[in-house]
């Protein structure tokens, strides 16, 4: 069965963070949806890229999805403020489920109750809020929870992702594939 990832959108989102993880899972065979947090067809992130959305989060929200996605950016403060993506990473992790955050985006792992006697990562522009995150590595993988530092860390990020769904032999060929 095909895996599928759920992955945000919202004005304010960091291309590098959201755009790389997604290319790589598609390379890998993985649905992703692109949903809209705030239902726009097109989102805006911070260097004025504009991305198509799949749907709105209100439509698909309730559909089965293998994996959480929250890419970071400065539009990451309202989207804590809002409180939907918090909800969804508690329901995913309760579930079982991968939740993938970087960025500043394990804020709202935080405000999920999620980061609690957990080994994560973060951009280090969130260390007053996250003072125990592990901002020397690239990625942590600490259970159902992935986290990665920033946009330069976006590819092994989303291998990571690969690897997590589809196995290390589909991540090794994608990144042949990319020459990483």
């Amino acid at each position: 069965m095909k895996k599928r990832v759920l992955c945000l959108l919202f004005a304010g989102f960091e291309e590098i963070e959201t755009i790389a993880p997604v290319d790589l899972l598609r390379r890998a065979g993985v649905e992703v949806v692109l949903a809209s947090l705030g239902g726009e067809k097109w989102v805006t992130g911070r260097c004025n890229v504009t991305v198509q959305s799949d749907a709105p989060l209100a439509e698909v929200a309730e559909q089965e999805f293998d994996l959480l996605l929250i890419p970071g950016g400065p539009g990451i403060k309202a989207v804590r403020e809002d409180g939907h993506a918090a909800r969804l990473a508690r329901k995913y992790s309760q579930a079982g489920k991968p939740v993938a955050a970087i960025c500043a985006a394990p804020t709202v792992l935080k405000d999920a109750g999620l980061l609690e006697g957990r080994r994560f990562t973060s951009h280090a522009g969130v260390l007053p809020e996250l003072p125990e995150s592990q901002v020397q590595e690239r990625v942590v993988e600490d259970g159902n929870l992935i986290t990665s530092r920033g946009a330069a860390t976006s590819v092994e990020f989303g291998l990571a992702l690969v690897r997590r769904l589809c196995g290390t032999a589909a991540a090794a060929e994608v990144a042949k594939g990319i020459m990483s």
